[in-house]
Order: structure tokens, then sequence, then C-alpha cells
């Protein structure tokens, strides 16, 4: 194949249930399906077009050498089929799958290589939730139940089933932060636990399972780090615990960073500020965070919206179903 038979594969494979004529399905805990790949394809080229169709890469090999902590979870699969052969592989995730595009030494040569691989999903939503819908689809075709909260809402979109977690200790966690926390985003912690929306946004989990990001000291180590730096690039906005600074409550592996921004003594009432990795543009929204999150899975023209890409969505459990 060569480049735009392959990002038409690609595409068809993360997109329509992951089958292909010509490359057969692609499940999500499957092995990883090479693509047919013409040796005159350019990787470098076709990675940056696949950045502007996916977001951006994360770089599991470079000049060789694997970066070692590369797991499952940040797409160690795609290495598997290549063993030490391995020269270059960048990877994307996109509507559960991972998508990787490299160069691997075979023959005495260094060839491009792309294929697709499902992730190692611990939960799946539960379809028979919206008979006749499929995955992640709204439980109300007529909108919601009137009484019914956003966090509700957000259950019912990602056809999320599971009960309830353990209780957080959240009289402590926000002792130690020296503030209280909106309540919906305490019980979408609660409900969700650690894991990613549409596999883009995740929780900042506080004293969570091994992996996740603590929301108390992610927090505290970068007001350290801003208060030693005499500021940073969060400017004009200032971080917690000063008055009214930014506490950040989740994140994408993009880099993309959300904020609430922690003005007015009801913590159900801050607005939320999302940003890039360069920090050069703000974009902010002025509802609850459960609210939040349900607009990004679902309106389009939602800051950092999910919806443009996916027709459906879900929520990927990292944490282990029965620990």
């Amino acid at each position: 194949m060569d480049e735009q038979e392959l990002l038409a594969a690609v595409h068809a494979l993360v997109t329509h249930d992951g089958r292909d004529t010509a490359c057969g399905p692609v499940g999500r805990d499957e092995d990883p399906v090479p693509l047919p790949t013409d040796e005159s394809v350019d990787f470098r080229a076709l990675s940056r077009v696949l950045s502007s169709r996916y977001g951006q890469a994360r770089n599991l090999a470079m000049g060789g050498y694997v970066d070692p902590t590369v797991t499952v979870r940040t797409g160690a699969l795609l290495l598997a089929p290549f063993g030490d052969r391995v020269v270059e592989m960048r990877a994307w995730n996109h509507a559960g799958r991972w998508i990787g595009c490299g160069a691997v030494r075979a023959d005495g040569a260094v060839r491009p290589v792309v294929l697709v691989a499902g992730r190692s999903v611990r939960h799946q939503p539960d379809e028979r939730a919206v008979p006749g819908t499929g995955r992640g689809k709204e439980k109300w075709p007529n909108g919601p139940v009137e009484g019914t909260t956003w966090v509700d809402r957000v259950v019912a979109v990602t056809g999320w089933s599971r009960e309830r977690g353990a209780a957080v200790d959240w009289a402590g966690v926000e002792s130690r932060l020296g503030t209280a926390l909106p309540g919906d985003y305490k019980e979408l912690v609660e409900r969700f636990g650690y894991g990613d929306f549409d596999d883009y946004l995740g929780l900042l989990i506080p004293d969570g399972p091994p992996g996740s990001l603590d929301l108390v000291g992610f927090n505290e180590f970068w007001a350290r780090a801003a208060a030693e730096d005499g500021g940073g690039p969060w400017e004009p906005y200032r971080l917690h615990p000063a008055p009214g600074g930014l506490l950040q409550w989740a994140s994408t592996e993009q880099r993309t960073s959300f904020y609430w921004l922690t003005e007015g003594t009801d913590p159900d009432r801050w607005p939320i500020l999302v940003t890039g990795d360069d920090y050069s543009v703000w974009d902010r929204f002025d509802g609850s965070t459960a609210e939040f999150v349900h607009r990004l899975l679902t309106d389009p023209q939602h800051p950092r919206s999910t919806a443009r890409h996916f027709d459906r969505h879900w929520f990927t459990s990292y944490e282990n179903p029965t620990g």
C-alpha cells in the first residue's frame, strides 16, 4: 500500500468497527495487524499526516531504543511483532485502538511499517442498557429524564454499568488541598475511578491505584515548581493555593490540561479552563465538572470535543475489576 491507501485502511480500521475488506477485523484485545506497506513510504511524512488526523503521537522507540516505560496501556502491543528489530515507532490512540507507524530492520534494510492494534480494555460498556443503539448511545432517545444529574448523563452516554467503587476520604483530601471540591467531580471519581473517557480525558484520582495521577500530589508538585520558578506557563493565571488559582482535575495523553479556576467560595460554581501543551490558548466553560465531561463527549461545538470524531462513547477502566 502507498501512503493514501494506508491512510484509508487505517481510517477504516479505527472508525468502522475494526473491519476492512483487505485487512480483516481488528478486535480490541486481538494481536496487532500490520498493513502491507510499500518500501517507498516515508514513515516520518506519514506520521505527520497521522498526527494531523489523530492528535499528538507518543514516541515508543527512537534511534533503535525502546522507551523503557512503555506498557500495554501506552502502546506496547505495537512493538510486540518486531522484537529488537524496532528502529522507530510512533503511536496514536483513537476509538479504542492503537495506530502505529515507524520503521524496523528486515533483510538487512530499514523498512517502514504501519499497524493497528486493539487496546487492552478491562471494561466494555453494556450494550444491553441501550437496546438497538449499540455501545455508548444515550439511554434517553427523547432527551434525559427529568431529575437526572449530569453524572447520570455521563453514565448513560458511556453505557457504564459498574457499581460505585470504594468511598474516598474526601474530608482528608480536601484538608490536604486546603479547599472543598466540586460535588459532581467527587461523584465521577467514585462512579468511574481510574481510566479514560473516549480513551482521551482521564480524571486525576486522589489516592488512586498505581499508574493514576494523584489529585493532591500532582497539584502540590506543580504549585511548588511555580513558586520556585517565580511563575510559569500558566500566566496570566496562578496555581492553587494562590487565591483564585488553577487546580487541575483531568488530563490527556496529548497533554491537554483541565483546570478549575478556584474563584469564589462555592466549588460547584468554579469555571473550567482548558489548555494545550503550549498554554497559548485557554478555553473557558461556565458549568459543572460532570456537565463539562458530558458536553465534551456529545457536543461537537464544545472545546476539545470528542464528538467531532466519534458518534458513540465509552469509558476505559484501568483498574482491576476484582481488586
